[in-house]
């Protein structure tokens, strides 16, 4: 079950370079060990900072090796302002903007969790600032993106269908995704929704701007997909681990292996009973976490 949302952090305003308003939250701040690099996680397309919650709890508050973790709402998600111009809601802005919370927290190495698009930002890290990033944990994403997974996304966001209550937004989610996550509980349910959905102005609505999910409404699925191999390239001697949902139709078995074939000591967990993408406090996930933090 979720721990109470609204504890266990402190919430941070960062100014984002071009002015824009950021949002993060900060676990663990002093009591953590100055000695061991920060956590900060990066969330998927039209998530937010909710997502990590348990998972930075779990590792802010370890008995043994806490950690501070930082998980931040991009652009445009969560408590971070929501930008005039839609154009720069795009991987190249949002990296810059990490690296500007990065730099208004002090923090100049730190390990990254990038869950979906957050880990396509981190492909562009990798290529662009090696040197901040002390370790990677990828969730469900790689340098190659497949049809069949975005075609899945853009189809839930077309159906934009608005919860009356909390119980319709549980509906609505096991309807997107119940296929896919065959290993979650009542309550998992009901806290994903809490992560996806806030209360605003007497409704229950998603946490995004809606202009962020009509970029992916447009895509054109018959065109040819970029791939990110060569900024994958530039994980080879940064610690990496992938671990990808057992049901993902984003992040294909093939993608693994190229991807460990290109960096032989990368890690792969794999989620049982979940897609895309993985809740990263649920069953062995975390242990799995920690196991990969002792060797960096």
């Amino acid at each position: 079950m979720r721990n109470d949302d609204e504890s266990g952090f402190v919430s941070r305003t960062i100014p984002a370079p071009d002015g824009l308003r950021l949002h993060a939250r900060d676990y663990g701040g002093e009591s953590s060990s100055s000695s061991l690099s920060p956590i900060v996680c990066l969330p998927g397309l039209t998530r937010n900072s909710r997502d990590f919650h348990d998972l930075a709890l779990l590792l802010s508050r370890d008995p043994v090796k806490p950690r501070r973790v930082i998980t931040l709402d991009a652009r445009g998600r969560g408590l971070s302002a929501w930008d005039d111009d839609k154009s720069h809601y795009n991987l190249a802005v949002e990296a810059q903007d990490v690296l500007a919370t990065c730099a208004t927290l002090n923090i100049s190495k730190a390990v990254f969790i990038g869950t979906s698009r957050g880990g396509l930002v981190l492909h562009l890290l990798a290529a662009s600032h090696p040197d901040i990033l002390k370790a990677v944990i990828l969730n469900d994403i790689g340098p190659v993106l497949e049809k069949e997974g975005l075609g899945n996304i853009r189809d839930y966001l077309n159906r934009d269908r608005r919860p009356a209550d909390w119980n319709e937004a549980v509906e609505i989610l096991r309807e997107n995704h119940g296929d896919a996550f065959t290993a979650l509980t009542a309550d998992d349910w009901r806290d994903m929704a809490q992560a996806i959905y806030t209360y605003r102005d007497g409704k229950i609505i998603a946490d995004f701007d809606p202009a962020i999910a009509a970029q992916m409404k447009s895509l054109d699925l018959e065109a040819p997909l970029p791939d990110l191999w060569p900024q994958f390239e530039s994980f080879q001697k940064i610690p990496l681990m992938v671990i990808r949902g057992e049901n993902s139709k984003l992040l294909t078995t093939a993608s693994i292996e190229e991807m460990a074939r290109r960096h032989p000591g990368m890690r792969v967990k794999i989620a049982v009973g979940q897609g895309h993408a993985p809740i990263l406090h649920l069953g062995d996930i975390p242990a799995a976490i920690r196991h990969f933090l002792a060797t960096i």
